[in-house]
């Protein structure tokens, strides 16, 4: 009895002290529309902390080294060959493409098919993004009947410009070249000793950019659609309906957005990439043995760039090759795979 009695005194204070710091919830219903002065005069001050001025310089640099990397990008492709499939994303560096089954086939009504290779070009080497530009960070959200009143510019180059990036020309080379950042004069006749520089400073470029648009989206808000490729650089997305042309109609094409990374804005375009002990045309049977690389750093070390060796372990540069080991069984899985496949499936 004693025992339990002690235990009563001690519930007993335990609810007496949980009842004293306890806090009571109004049940009166919040009433939105007086609420809303104080919601856009908050919103109107969070607009005065931005730009940040030491994140300019990091825009500046990031805006001179995309048109650095698209000059570059341009140069090489006027030295080295770079084929597309017709029908899918796939890209290859190389005059003959390979052989490799990936390929859905015209409107994704095949599996697994022998790809049809095309001439490629700076878009097939360089993914474009493209966002909506806005008159400023915080304004209102874009509604679906205003989607045409608004300019489509490349992702990098809007958050930049939020970032408070000051240039003249700063949408005149999105993703024509004929209109900006063009190859340089005589590409065809540059020795390999300058095929080797351009390179080398081609891929400094994409490490540059890289790293500072992944600075930039540590500061500035950016938003990505999880079911698409969408960009919207901004707080909030917008409200658009064009997620989907035949999966997700039940959602009426309204985005679900999410926290975008480095690969949202500047996509790596992961190709494969042919080894020294490879055979001269990558057959379907070797595929879980050969490496890979983003196109950009494929084009570069192609051209005789160093490559960072980061990207060592993807390329498998001193793997086995399905050619000569044809007595031992497949792969139990591949690490780049399934990021590729992810890659090819956001772009197509």
């Amino acid at each position: 009895m004693a025992v339990r009695r002690k235990l009563g005194e001690s519930l007993n204070i335990n609810c007496k002290m949980m009842s004293r710091f306890s806090r009571y919830y109004s049940s009166k219903k919040v009433d939105l529309k007086k609420m809303r002065p104080m919601i856009l005069k908050r919103i109107q001050d969070r607009a005065k902390d931005y730009p940040v001025h030491r994140m300019i310089p990091v825009a500046e640099e990031v805006l001179n080294s995309r048109r650095l990397l698209i000059q570059g990008v341009s140069t090489l492709l006027k030295a080295v060959p770079v084929v597309a499939c017709k029908f899918c994303p796939e890209v290859y560096i190389g005059d003959k493409g390979h052989l490799i089954q990936t390929c859905p086939g015209f409107k994704r009504r095949g599996r697994n098919r022998v790809h049809e290779w095309i001439t490629g070009s700076l878009k097939d080497v360089l993914v474009p993004v493209e966002a909506f530009h806005l008159k400023h960070m915080f304004q209102d959200v874009i509604k679906h009947n205003q989607r045409f009143d608004y300019d489509r510019v490349s992702a990098v180059v809007e958050l930049c410009w939020q970032a408070g990036a000051n240039d003249e020309n700063l949408y005149s080379g999105t993703w024509d070249p004929e209109n900006d950042c063009v190859a340089l004069d005589g590409a065809e006749s540059l020795s390999p000793a300058e095929l080797t520089l351009v390179a080398n400073g081609t891929l400094r470029a994409w490490e540059v950019l890289r790293n500072g648009v992944k600075k930039l989206l540590m500061v500035y808000p950016a938003k990505v659609c999880k079911d698409c490729s969408e960009v919207h650089v901004g707080p909030s997305g917008h409200k658009a309906r064009l997620c989907g042309l035949f999966k997700y109609e039940r959602w009426q094409g309204t985005h679900f957005w999410r926290k975008p990374s480095v690969d949202d804005l500047v996509p790596p375009n992961i190709v494969w990439r042919k080894r020294h002990q490879d055979p001269p045309v990558l057959l379907n049977e070797g595929k879980g043995y050969y490496g890979h690389a983003p196109a950009v750093v494929e084009l570069c070390s192609q051209a005789g760039a160093v490559v960072p060796t980061k990207y060592h372990c993807m390329m498998k540069m001193d793997g086995l090759t399905g050619n000569v080991n044809q007595g031992l069984p497949p792969p139990p899985f591949n690490l780049t795979e399934p990021y590729r496949v992810l890659h090819l499936k956001n772009h197509v």
